[in-house]
């Protein structure tokens, strides 16, 4: 069945017509109306200069901030996946009880505002958990080489424990969503499987091992996919609690050269590069396992 062409209409062209307007009224608002003097050429220096010390170029505290931003989206993306995997099973087996847990998670983590949920955690899990569990003691007690490891995959010593800290909080909201996700997941699976493998004579996990999982994680990885996207822009939330990502750097740097719409601008547009190649990528699995099902 042949495509067809898409069209330019005039309700396209009105469209583009008023976004271009918008445009153009806020850069004259900003230039004109409130005097704004652009100072564009401030920005590189702060994504790579010349180190004189060791002779060549190398990164600055905004592509620092990007990569602390995808380290923590990557981390909380593992963790977040276990706590949905957990409780999106929890919520379809057959005791109450069970359900009731990851009912109970669910609800809570999705009514309670991520700024708080930070919060709550950094200064529990910061003050509290890791500090009895002596990470930052052991992390320091590290060799040279050990330590460059570990702020390479994770950050530097003096900020392994507000990094976990920050992992954990994303990884509990977003695990909320991904409860969600499985859960709907494995309720697709047609009933009439179940009670065929039931037949059988399968348990529960059994079923749940051969015939359910496997068809379920299939039905979940673009969703899923489109949560690691949310992770990245949920990130930002953590520059509260000092974690050198990307908004935080913004705000340093601001703090620095009183360089304010240029400075969000370029982050706007890093968040907006990464977040747009992680979306053509969904897009193309989620192509790649229509083409397999067919």
């Amino acid at each position: 069945m042949r495509r067809k062409k898409a069209k330019i209409t005039i309700l396209d062209i009105t469209v583009m017509m008023i976004i271009l307007a918008l445009i153009g009224f806020i850069v004259y608002r900003l230039t004109i109306k409130l005097n704004y003097q652009w100072n564009w050429g401030i920005i590189p220096q702060y994504m790579i200069r010349y180190d004189q010390e060791q002779g060549r170029w190398i990164i600055n505290i905004l592509v620092e901030g990007l990569l602390t931003t995808l380290r923590l989206s990557v981390w909380a993306t593992v963790l977040a996946a276990v706590f949905g995997a957990v409780m999106g099973i929890l919520r379809t087996t057959p005791r109450l009880f069970n359900r009731l847990v990851g009912g109970a998670y669910v609800e809570l983590i999705r009514n309670i505002p991520p700024l708080v949920l930070v919060f709550i955690f950094y200064f529990f899990v910061s003050d509290q958990i890791l500090p009895l569990l002596g990470v930052e003691d052991f992390v320091r007690s590290r060799s040279s080489a050990t330590q460059s490891v570990l702020a390479f995959f994770f950050a530097t010593p003096s900020l392994f424990t507000a990094f976990l800290s920050g992992v954990v909080t994303i990884a509990v909201f977003q695990g909320a969503y991904i409860t969600e996700i499985v859960r709907a997941g494995i309720q697709s699976i047609e009933r009439g499987q179940l009670e065929a493998s039931y037949a059988l004579g399968l348990s529960w996990w059994q079923q749940m091992r051969w015939i359910v999982l496997p068809q379920a994680t299939r039905r979940v990885l673009p969703p899923l996919a489109n949560e690691f996207i949310n992770t990245i822009k949920y990130s930002a939330i953590v520059s509260v609690i000092s974690i050198q990502e990307l908004t935080f750097q913004g705000f340093q740097i601001m703090a620095a050269t009183y360089v304010t719409i240029e400075v969000w601008l370029t982050i706007t547009m890093m968040y907006l590069v990464i977040c747009l190649i992680l979306s053509i990528g969904v897009q193309q699995l989620e192509k790649h396992m229509a083409r397999s099902e067919a």
